[in-house]
């Protein structure tokens, strides 16, 4: 008795191989487009808890390195309770207990530049102080505790740290991991760009601190919100996120 042999012929499998072709590259940019959605969307929420962790902080002045009763705004470090703040000149007996923000930012760690950067759910954080005259003042990822300080030799001015702060998040890799950039500052308003024409990305390609400012290198000037009072300094547009 003969016996049929079963299996697919070659045409059978290469309509097979086209048809998984092609929901592949229907589900993939999908994929890719919601989890990017999805980072965006955490980063923004991420941008107002550090605001929200900043207005904590500072109000019930945890760091009052001036000794004038009036907090300053923290760096990442100081705000996650892995160093303690900076009091009177000197540090505090020990860290805020409860931390302001997640453990997520005691792991700061350095960018290209040997400044203090976090990242998180495809996002890098970068946090900037005022230091003299308002210029900007970015977290040292080597200070061990009780430190908290700038780097390259701009330390916070205690003084115009009770007053403003700024914090950006951009995409760790561009369209892969998100797209757009964000701001926030002491209003607590956070602001995006479509990044088309700065092309944030990773740590070799950051935004200055001055980016989003209608003037470069003071803090206490007023970020450019759709253009207004004067064009950002990266030559982007900024405005509130949605």
């Amino acid at each position: 008795m003969r016996k049929d042999n079963q299996g697919f012929t070659l045409i059978e499998l290469l309509i097979v191989i086209a048809i998984i072709a092609i929901i592949a590259s229907i589900a993939i940019p999908n994929l890719l487009s919601a989890r990017v959605s999805a980072n965006e969307t955490a980063a923004i929420a991420t941008l107002r808890n550090i605001a929200s962790a900043q207005a904590q902080f500072q109000g019930r002045a945890h760091n009052d390195n001036d000794g004038d009763g009036e907090g300053e705004y923290g760096f990442f470090t100081e705000l996650s309770g892995y160093i303690e703040p900076r009091v009177n000149g000197d540090v505090a007996a020990d860290v805020i207990n409860p931390p302001a923000l997640s453990g997520v930012f005691q792991n700061v760690q350095a960018d290209d530049v040997g400044e203090g950067i976090v990242t998180k759910s495809g996002f890098i954080f970068k946090m900037w102080l005022p230091g003299d005259a308002g210029a900007p003042a970015a977290e040292n990822p080597t200070d061990g505790a009780g430190g908290g300080g700038g780097v390259g030799g701009v330390a916070p001015n205690d003084n115009i740290a009770e007053g403003v702060w700024c914090c950006y998040a951009w995409p760790a890799v561009k369209d892969s991991t998100g797209s757009r950039a964000f701001v926030v500052n002491q209003s607590g308003d956070v602001l995006m760009t479509d990044n088309t024409v700065q092309e944030y990305s990773g740590t070799g390609t950051p935004p200055a601190a001055s980016a989003a400012y209608s003037a470069a290198d003071d803090l206490r000037e007023p970020l450019s919100i759709n253009g207004i009072p004067a064009d950002a300094q990266d030559a982007g547009v900024w405005r509130p996120a949605k």
